[in-house]
């Protein structure tokens, strides 16, 4: 099960944290992985996926920046042949209500979260389609389907994901291309680390305490098991599923 020998698989955002072991665990799988990030953490990535006896190859690419985006799918064209899955997982963050966030927050976010998803998933979909199949997983999260306090530009930029991966379900569920997303809530990663690190020195424990217990099952999610759903969905056993989002919270939305 979950076998994706042959199948070339890109990964945004895959330098660390949840991208990274999405990366990983693929390439456990048989998949050919291309490692997406715009700094050198990429090849650091990629570095441990060769060490690991798997396959991989770096790029570095801003997801926000077109020209950036079709260079590097056009190397993924070149080198690999084309592109089997994408994983869409580059992302930023933000925390203010609608009288916090300015202008610019707003655009910064918008560009990596909402643009990145959309200019890779272009790119993708024209490559995809000449291979007639295809599998685009979007990070989203459960803001894109509850409220969330202090979150406004955020969930704005997750909702707009949410709708994305609909649209282009619906647009080519017919062409052989499937597209789901998946919606965390808390993750543990090193992205949280620094967070508190900047944010709350001093009182990192208690704060990580805080976000844990949000989740009613009483910690964060890991990257690994966000990985492990991201294998299920982008895998042939999930052939059938395509337009949906999946929540992965830790019983968030039933609490």
């Amino acid at each position: 099960m979950f076998d994706l020998h042959h199948k070339v698989a890109v990964v945004t955002g895959a330098g660390s944290g949840i991208g990274a072991a999405i990366a990983t665990l693929f390439a456990r799988h048989g998949a050919r992985v291309v490692v997406l990030d715009r700094t050198d953490s990429a090849e650091a990535t990629a570095g441990a996926i060769h060490d690991a006896g798997g396959e991989a190859m770096a790029l570095r690419c801003d997801v926000s920046l077109a020209d950036d985006v079709q260079r590097a799918f056009a190397s993924i064209a070149h080198d690999r042949g084309g592109v089997d899955i994408l994983v869409n997982n580059a992302g930023i963050a933000h925390v203010g209500t609608i009288e916090t966030t300015t202008s610019d927050d707003l655009d910064r976010l918008y560009a990596v979260n909402v643009r990145g998803v959309f200019l890779c998933a272009r790119e993708a979909v024209t490559l995809m389609l000449r291979k007639g199949h295809g599998v685009i997983l979007n990070m989203a999260s459960i803001a894109s389907l509850i409220g969330l306090p202090d979150r406004f530009a955020y969930s704005m930029t997750k909702g707009a994901v949410l709708t994305m991966t609909r649209s282009i379900a619906v647009d080519y569920v017919k062409r052989g291309i499937r597209c789901n997303c998946i919606c965390p809530a808390r993750v543990h990663t090193p992205f949280v680390e620094g967070y508190l690190r900047e944010h709350y020195p001093g009182r990192e424990d208690e704060v990580r305490r805080a976000l844990a217990a949000y989740q009613p099952i009483g910690r964060m999610c890991t990257p690994e098991e966000v990985a492990a759903l991201a294998l299920y969905l982008c895998s042939d056993e999930a052939a059938f599923i395509t337009g949906q989002a999946y929540p992965i919270d830790g019983g968030v939305l039933v609490a």
